[in-house]
């Protein structure tokens, strides 16, 4: 016999931007229920590096979105415990040539209107911040308000500290609808939770969560790695990277790109991302993807060169077509709310994400609009396939 339960919101999805979520609309006073396939931080999230990043983002919609984040994520390491590891260690983008410089100062001059804190750094500045840095770099800029979570332990410490009912290795097979085409709650093979409101944060999956409530979300996986060096003394003091990394972000090829992403951690090891390539859900090992990564971090950083890599990991990141998440009430689907397709941002963008679904629940003013996020931006209304829709 399934359990039933009727809490104030159903969160589908315990991967930060899930947890997130949950712990924003619990601190608006309703009740909260996550449900997932896997465990915490099962997906996307525990495969990231726990970027929190302003310095990758133009003047825009998602570099708003960014920065209501960055505020967020100071207030949550008050309050949340030491093992999140929030680290404001700051950022710093580099350029090898002079063309590339001025580039990026007319990309961080756009920034700044928009209040991010960049300096230019010249090439003496660059080995101040960073002493083993290359030599012969033309120069960079230093971004204060980068900082970094370790992922895993944020989406597990968030989610704990929202005191949502948790229900994990519990796929949803089901959106429930009543008789008017209103979400109304979730059916698991374990379980039936009724609620006026369902939180599509499911990652990667969101898609699919967004077929069985009968419409369409074109979120698309798009693979990257990760190297794992050998524990260090702190060798890398920023979170580093090449110019060429921001057009990565912004690309839509398909095709496998690389620029490192080169950072230490507490505990020693440095971590080195990151690639990106649409290759489905293939989890097969690229040694391309990850010989190149090796290839430029070394080249960033030279004493990396006789470092030894102990491991590597992948996972995929939630895309959409136009590089902005999905977030708020879907317009075809009455109760159904979405919260997905950050691609790689998702760990930094998850706070103010929760917020706004927080406000959409509560039917508050939110924070940001949310017009540049609607869910059907890509689809006329009433697309959908309607699979796995179960009506009164």
């Amino acid at each position: 016999m399934l359990k039933r339960h009727s809490p104030d919101v159903v969160i589908i999805g315990a991967g930060v931007v899930g947890a997130a979520c949950a712990y924003y609309a619990a601190r608006a006073g309703l009740s909260v229920a996550v449900v997932d396939r896997g465990p915490v931080a099962g997906g996307t999230t525990g495969a990231g590096e726990g970027n929190l990043l302003v310095s990758d983002k133009e003047p825009g919609p998602e570099l708003d979105l960014a920065l209501l984040s960055t505020g967020l994520w100071h207030e949550l390491a008050a309050v949340l415990p030491q093992e999140i590891e929030y680290e404001a260690k700051g950022g710093l983008v580099v350029a090898p040539d002079q063309a590339s410089l001025d580039a990026l100062r007319s990309f961080a001059e756009g920034q700044r209107k928009a209040g991010v804190e960049a300096a230019e750094a010249g090439a003496d500045d660059l080995r101040t911040l960073e002493p083993h840095l290359a030599p012969g770099l033309a120069g960079g800029f230093h971004y204060p308000q980068d900082s970094q979570v370790q992922p895993a332990q944020a989406a597990a410490r968030l989610l704990a500290a929202s005191g949502a009912e948790v229900h994990l290795g519990e796929e949803v097979t089901h959106i429930l609808l009543d008789g008017t085409g209103a979400v109304r709650g979730v059916r698991t093979p374990r379980r039936e939770l009724s609620s006026p409101a369902v939180v599509n944060a499911a990652g990667t999956w969101g898609g699919h969560i967004a077929e069985l409530a009968g419409t369409t979300l074109p979120v698309l996986p798009r693979r990257g790695f990760v190297l794992v060096t050998e524990p260090l003394p702190r060798v890398v003091r920023h979170k580093v990277y090449a110019a060429d990394y921001i057009a990565d972000v912004a690309s839509g090829s398909a095709a496998l790109q690389s620029s490192a992403v080169v950072e230490g951690t507490p505990s020693g090891p440095v971590l080195i991302g990151a690639t990106r390539e649409r290759v489905g859900f293939d989890r097969t090992l690229s040694t391309e993807a990850l010989r190149r990564l090796a290839s430029q971090a070394a080249a960033l950083f030279p004493i990396l060169a006789d470092t030894r890599v102990l491991r590597t990991y992948h996972g995929f990141r939630p895309y959409l077509p136009d590089h902005l998440p999905a977030i708020g009430p879907d317009p075809c689907r009455p109760g159904l709310l979405h919260a997905c397709g950050h691609e790689g941002a998702g760990i930094g963008l998850a706070p103010a994400t929760g917020l706004l679904i927080a406000a959409a629940l509560t039917e508050a003013e939110p924070a940001l609009p949310l017009a540049p996020f609607r869910p059907d931006r890509f689809t006329e209304p009433g697309a959908g396939t309607g699979w796995g829709v179960v009506r009164d």
